[in-house]
């Protein structure tokens, strides 16, 4: 995984986390990677994941089943969904409308060009 500088790290594996998530390949209910196995995985200290997991127990996205291990939570996919969307709001558009603003692009270009992206990735 290539890291960004502007953003933690445990704070872009806990995207990485949502992601597989949201895409289901560990879906709800499911037993997700264990902190060696994903610290592995992604090339990173092992506390570096249990920060990250525990990021995502506070935001009720996972919880550990004690001596088993860490699982994705029933309403997971709900709960990623309303932290990124407020996540998304209140700080990348502001900044995303800014930039449209000074380029002095239109809502149709963006509307097209949303449209033709959602058509080749998701289709």
């Amino acid at each position: 995984m290539d890291f960004r500088d502007k953003q933690a790290i445990y704070l872009q594996i806990a995207d990485y986390v949502c992601e597989k998530i949201l895409l289901g390949q560990w879906p709800p209910g499911d037993r997700i990677p264990s902190v060696r196995d994903l610290g592995v995985e992604l090339e990173v200290n092992p506390n570096t994941v249990v920060r990250t997991y525990d990021f995502l127990q506070q935001k009720s996205i996972i919880f550990n089943k004690r001596g088993i291990g860490y699982f994705a939570a029933d309403d997971a996919n709900d709960r990623i969904i309303a932290h990124r969307r407020e996540q998304f709001l209140e700080t990348e558009l502001p900044v995303f409308f800014r930039t449209m603003y000074l380029l002095n692009i239109d809502l149709k270009e963006i509307e097209q060009r949303y449209d033709s992206f959602v058509k080749a990735e998701f289709n």
